[in-house]
């Protein structure tokens, strides 16, 4: 290399050291990918739901979550939320009626 004996263990030190360096930068690095692709599949796994296996009942995916939501927002055959409301208003309405009577 340099023909300097202790220069070149300097030298092959510093590649060593340089290169254990850039491994260490680089496994951090994967570390923190690794825990945001683990978050992202995570929320694909919220988004798309889990069947049931033993022990644990299953997860309903979030567009059938949106379609219970729904149903309870829209009037229906009376056992919506919205149909429960809008019976409470009337009887509040209805009592609210009698009391100014």
């Amino acid at each position: 290399m340099t023909g300097n004996y202790l220069l070149d263990v300097f030298v092959v030190a510093g590649i060593i050291a340089a290169g254990l360096g850039l491994l260490f930068v680089l496994g951090r690095i994967g570390r923190r990918l690794w825990r945001i692709f683990q978050g992202v599949d995570d929320f694909l796994d919220d988004w798309r739901g889990q069947p049931a296996r033993p022990g644990h009942p299953p997860q309903p995916g979030v567009m059938e979550r949106l379609e219970v939501i729904e149903h309870e927002v829209q009037t229906n055959d009376g056992s919506s939320l919205k149909d429960a409301v809008r019976r409470v208003e009337e009887k509040l309405t209805t009592h609210l009626e009698n009391l100014e009577d």
